[in-house]
């Protein structure tokens, strides 16, 4: 539960006075994939009927949460043993997603793993930027006391400000789908396209390094998560554009969101937060400099003019979306837990399923870090060592614990991949 500490209670009216009852004013989600505001009495005992896990079905808590202060930091992936013998223990295997980003690990209990696994998997996190583990019902059947511990291991939790959590447990953000056809097909009579590419609350002072999903429930088939690695688009710059960018700040602000979520009539637990962070970032863990940018709370450049501003947020948005080659589309599968790094990558959901048949469920938790350093600033002397790098190959048959880089331990031994069962390359479909 959340500490009296942190939040106060609020009476029911942090809902804005002047919102719109109009429907036909009221045209557009913020955000496709999510709820803003309650269901119906009606929809809710219907969700409740087609859902395995009522108790994270969306609900809107009045608390209200203060900016919150700067707080010290340490990466637990920087006390991790690089071999990763608590988290690739005998028996487990893997399958990479694409050649340099997403593994997917088989044979973990997430629910078990020691203090020493979770510093591994920080660090596992930190070099693949995305792992997912099949077969977690015993992690998400754990409730939602152990899930939120389990997440603050690897930093400060993130309470969501605007829309439905956990009864109790606000650091839940609640991601449900479920019959509203009816709103997506109002969504596309204005909009193209439902992807939003962005970092999970990046406006915050020091954003989510750390991001989980458990995926308690999805169609067969679509409402797949598209990951891009902006370390990867910063390095195929050019070193003249590289130099260029090197030293510019952007604005992260939480305005839109919130300002979305008054006129409509939502709840809104948080003032709008605005934090300037560096246009490229150093990775504390791996050294690597990454784009730092997103298309929904980036509103500028600091120190350029709106047109130069425009131009070069367009540039590189357009690159990082564009850039398949450094994208990994996930696929989701019941049952798993998908764990990504906040700092290095940006994501989409998809919306091209009907659900009305399946509903698409799915709870995030998310673990703020350090504050973004700059290229030059404290930190960015941090270099993998000699030797660290595994990029892995996806359509290699044998795969085993260690070094993730060439299916080999330390001391030569191999384990037999998932080949033979259906496990593809493809992500945890």
């Amino acid at each position: 539960m959340v500490s009296t500490l942190e939040v106060e209670a609020l009476p029911a009216n942090n809902r804005s006075p002047n919102a719109s009852t109009n429907p036909d004013e009221q045209i557009v989600s913020y955000d496709i994939n999510l709820p803003y505001k309650p269901q119906s009495s009606l929809e809710q005992e219907q969700a409740r009927l087609r859902t395995e896990y009522p108790g994270y079905l969306p609900q809107f808590d009045d608390i209200w949460f203060d900016k919150l202060p700067e707080f010290e930091y340490q990466d637990p992936a920087l006390r991790a043993d690089k071999q990763k013998p608590n988290l690739l223990t005998q028996g487990v295997t893997f399958r990479h997603i694409t050649p340099k980003m997403g593994t997917v690990l088989f044979g973990i209990k997430l629910k078990e793993l020691s203090d020493a696994g979770k510093d591994e998997l920080a660090l596992l996190i930190a070099e693949r930027k995305i792992v997912a583990f099949r077969e977690q019902k015993e992690f998400l059947q754990a409730g939602p006391q152990f899930q939120q511990e389990f997440m603050s291991y690897f930093g400060k939790p993130n309470y969501q400000p605007v829309t439905g959590s956990v009864k109790g447990y606000p650091g839940f953000h609640i991601i449900h789908r479920d019959g509203n056809q009816a709103e997506i097909k109002k969504f596309f009579q204005h909009k193209m396209t439902s992807t939003l590419w962005h970092q999970d609350v990046s406006y915050e002072l020091q954003p989510p390094g750390y991001i989980m999903l458990g995926i308690l429930a999805c169609p067969d088939v679509g409402g797949d998560t598209v990951f891009a690695d902006t370390a990867e688009a910063y390095n195929r710059l050019s070193p003249i554009f590289q130099d260029m960018i090197n030293g510019l700040k952007a604005a992260h602000t939480s305005e839109k969101m919130i300002g979305f979520a008054r006129v409509n009539g939502g709840l809104v637990r948080k003032d709008p937060v605005t934090s300037i962070h560096p246009l490229v970032r150093v990775h504390p863990v791996t050294g690597e400099r990454s784009i730092f940018l997103n298309a929904e709370f980036v509103t500028g450049i600091v120190g350029l003019k709106d047109q130069e501003s425009d131009m070069l947020l367009k540039f590189l948005t357009d690159h990082i979306c564009m850039g398949h080659d450094f994208q990994a589309r996930v696929q989701w599968e019941k049952d798993s837990v998908v764990m990504m790094d906040g700092r290095n990558t940006l994501h989409t959901a998809t919306v091209d399923y009907d659900s009305t048949v399946q509903a698409r469920h799915i709870f995030r938790l998310a673990s703020m870090t350090e504050k973004p350093i700059p290229v030059g600033g404290e930190g960015d002397s941090v270099r993998r060592p000699n030797g660290y790098k595994i990029s892995g190959h996806p359509s290699r048959e044998h795969q085993t614990n260690g070094d993730l880089s060439n299916g080999h331990t330390s001391n030569g031994h191999m384990f037999k991949g998932h080949t033979s069962n259906g496990h593809t390359s493809n992500g945890p479909s």
